[in-house]
C-alpha cells in the first residue's frame, strides 16, 4: 500500500533527509587515501546522533554498521572495513536516518583522490541520470517513466542499469511501496499522486548489467568487476512535481 503524506509529514521527512545530507557532507571532509570506511562508519554514527537522530540502517534487517560503503565494483551494501581507502577509487556512501519518527535517505560516489576519466564519466552520467529521472517524478505519469528515463539515458550513455536492485517508497518506515526501478517501460507501474515520497537512486556500470551477491550476505559486486556508481535522492511530489528532500549541497561545498 502506497501511503501518501501530508505537507507536516513531508516537513519532517526535510528534517531527516537535510540530516543525511549534512551527514555526507560531513564525510566528504574526510575521504582520501589511507582512511577506511570503518572510520568513515564511526564518523557519521557519531555525527548522526549529536544531531538528535539515530542511523537507519544500523540494525535493519541485520545489517552491522550505520552506512553502506561499497568501493569500486560493489555497487551497493557494501559493510565498513578496515582496509584503506586507495588513490583511484570511488566510494558510494547510502546513509539513512531516522528523526521525529521519519526517514532520511540518500547516496552519493566520491573520487578517492585522482580517478581514471572513464570512470569520472560513470559518475557524472549517474548522477544526471538521477535528476533526468527525477523530472519524470511527477503528478499523473507512472513510476514506469522514472525508470524508462533513466534506463534510456543511461544505455545511450555505453552503460548499463541494474535490474536486481530497485529504488523505494520512503517515510515511518525507510522502505515502503512503491518500489522505484531504474529501468523500465513508459505508462508502466503505481500512478504518481501528490503526497508520495520515494527514494530514486540509479545504480550504473561501467561494464555488463550483470552483479554477484556476496556470501557476507549484503554486498552486491558487479559480475565483471568493473567499477559502479550510485546516487540517490529522496522525494516528494508536491504541487504535480517533485520536491527534493535530500541534498548534495554539503557535499558540494566541501569538494
Amino acid at each position: 500500500m502506497i501511503y501518501l503524506k501530508t505537507d507536516e509529514e513531508i516537513e519532517l521527512m526535510r528534517e531527516s533527509n537535510r540530516l543525511v545530507g549534512m551527514t555526507l557532507g560531513e564525510l566528504s571532509k574526510q575521504i582520501k587515501p589511507g582512511v577506511t570506511t570503518l572510520q568513515l562508519d564511526k564518523i557519521a554514527d557519531e555525527f548522526i546522533r549529536d544531531h538528535g537522530a539515530t542511523p537507519s540502517f544500523l540494525g535493519y534487517g541485520g545489517f552491522p554498521n550505520s552506512i553502506c560503503t561499497s568501493v569500486n565494483e560493489n555497487v551497493v551494501h557494501g559493510i565498513p572495513n578496515s582496509k584503506p581507502l586507495q588513490e583511484g577509487d570511488v566510494l558510494s556512501i547510502d546513509c539513512g536516518t531516522s528523526k521525529n519518527g521519519f526517514s532520511g535517505d540518500s547516496a552519493y560516489t566520491f573520487c578517492v583522490g585522482e580517478v581514471a576519466e572513464e570512470v569520472k564519466e560513470l559518475l557524472r552520467a549517474t548522477r544526471k541520470a538521477l535528476y533526468l529521472g527525477i523530472e519524470q517524478a511527477k503528478e499523473g505519469n507512472r513510476i514506469g517513466d522514472i525508470g524508462y528515463t533513466i534506463q534510456t539515458y543511461c544505455e545511450k550513455q555505453g552503460y548499463s542499469v541494474v535490474r536486481e536492485l530497485v529504488g523505494h517508497g520512503i517515510g515511518q518506515e525507510m522502505h515502503e511501496a512503491p518500489e522505484v526501478p531504474n529501468y523500465g517501460r513508459r505508462g508502466t507501474g503505481a500512478l504518481i499522486r501528490n503526497g508520495m515520497c520515494i527514494a530514486i537512486e540509479p545504480m550504473v556500470n561501467l561494464g555488463s548489467k550483470n552483479v554477484v551477491f556476496e556470501s557476507d550476505g549484503w554486498t552486491v559486486r558487479t559480475k565483471d568487476r568493473k567499477p559502479s556508481a550510485h546516487f540517490e535522492h529522496t522525494i516528494a511530489v508536491r504541487n504535480g512535481k517533485a520536491d527534493i528532500l535530500s541534498t548534495f549541497e554539503f557535499i558540494e561545498d566541501n569538494l
